[in-house]
């Protein structure tokens, strides 16, 4: 077993793996008990060596660490690395960088939607991972061998799945189509959770202004509550709840108790006091301030039957160009085109359109139409209508 748990060796092993062009990266972290995740294990590999970092051993020193992971002259490799990110991002307020993320590249390569790492390291390496230990308890030590093996497979196999990976979008021309997802991922706005921004997470059962800016308050009030004390959102008041609330408005702490899922001693306790203030800063919110959902035009006019053929349409050409759906627009893109036409959305820029924007935009000019052709949709080509 390869685990580091002392200052020198890790220090030490930075240092070699600083001399690499790329290194693969993962953690384990547990996050069931806070709101932060908590990082439990790093592992890392360069070209001829791998490592599991125990970052909760008693006075290890990350620094050397850290530096690795910022050293702009090394490309990250991760695999869904979003969460990983994050992670570094909270404990260093840094964005390590440059990144290079396998699930995403996988997308492009046409590899399907959100492919896991065992089907990519299955695919491209021919390993067979061993995923018994991935949900057990991270933060439990000694570590036993077989959650080691586990671990540093995660970014053994990684390697060769990046450097296959790499050569096909060199191959295709691709590259470009990946540095954009790639600015998004390091840019540090990404992970700058804006606690007024937390009731768009939440499924909301009314569009009316005064309900979402109530909402919105009382939103923002448990997210900075739950990162104050460190504990998932739900552990403050569930979902249910604030939607409750946002819903009647509760004026007093008598009102507050018989909110469903709202216990006695946070009504009447301090929580109970500030829940209040922010449903009356919701309430005396100027109209103008008020936030606003437009309401999804699925199904409703003409945009429902749009929406349906875009689909088909998006299905075509993701086929065509070996690449997920996923990764050239989403619902909300087809919903907007359908209704809005030249809409300011991803699928309409850049190599997005190239691909599907364009022709979306013609099929809804009736310039685009589908045939069935020995059991498969074509696309055919019909001249623009003439204005008079």
């Amino acid at each position: 077993m390869t685990v580091i748990s002392k200052s020198a060796p890790l220090a030490e092993f930075c240092d070699r793996l600083s001399r690499a062009s790329y290194i693969t990266v993962d953690t384990e972290f547990m996050r069931e008990n806070t709101y932060w995740s908590k990082l439990c294990l790093v592992q890392l590999a360069g070209p001829d060596e791998a490592a599991a970092i125990d970052v909760l051993a008693q006075g290890i020193d990350l620094a050397p660490l850290y530096d690795l992971l910022h050293n702009p002259k090394i490309l990250k490799v991760f695999h869904a690395a979003r969460q990983d990110v994050e992670i570094f991002v909270y404990l260093t307020g840094k964005v390590p960088a440059p990144l290079f993320d396998t699930q995403i590249a996988a997308m492009v390569c046409g590899f399907g939607a959100s492919v896991g790492y065992q089907t990519l390291a299955e695919k491209l390496a021919g390993a067979r991972i061993d995923k018994s230990s991935r949900f057990t308890d991270w933060s439990r030590r000694p570590l036993t061998e077989r959650q080691v093996r586990y671990a540093l497979e995660d970014v053994t196999h990684l390697r060769t799945a990046y450097e296959k990976l790499a050569h096909q979008l060199e191959q295709s021309g691709r590259e470009p189509w990946l540095e954009e997802e790639m600015a998004i991922l390091t840019d540090p706005a990404t992970y700058a959770a804006n606690p007024e921004d937390a009731w768009r997470r939440l499924k909301v059962r009314s569009t009316k202004p005064r309900f979402l800016g109530v909402l919105k308050e009382v939103s923002a009030w448990r997210e900075n509550e739950a990162k104050s004390v460190d504990v998932p959102r739900n552990r403050i008041l569930r979902d249910e709840a604030l939607l409750e609330i946002a819903a009647h408005r509760p004026k007093t702490k008598g009102d507050l108790v018989r909110v469903r899922g709202m216990g006695k001693g946070l009504a009447e306790g301090r929580r109970g006091a500030e829940l209040l203030k922010a449903i009356e800063r919701g309430e005396n919110m100027p109209e103008s301030e008020l936030p606003r959902v437009e309401p999804s035009k699925r199904g409703n006019g003409a945009a429902g039957p749009v929406v349906d053929l875009l689909k088909v349409l998006l299905k075509i050409r993701s086929e065509d160009h070996g690449v997920a759906q996923k990764m050239i627009a989403n619902v909300a893109d087809l919903e907007r085109i359908a209704s809005l036409g030249d809409a300011d959305v991803p699928a309409l820029r850049g190599w997005r359109r190239d691909i599907f924007g364009d022709d979306a935009l013609a099929l809804k000019r009736g310039e685009l139409a589908f045939a069935l052709r020995k059991d498969k949709i074509v696309l055919i080509e019909l001249p623009a209508e003439k204005t008079s």
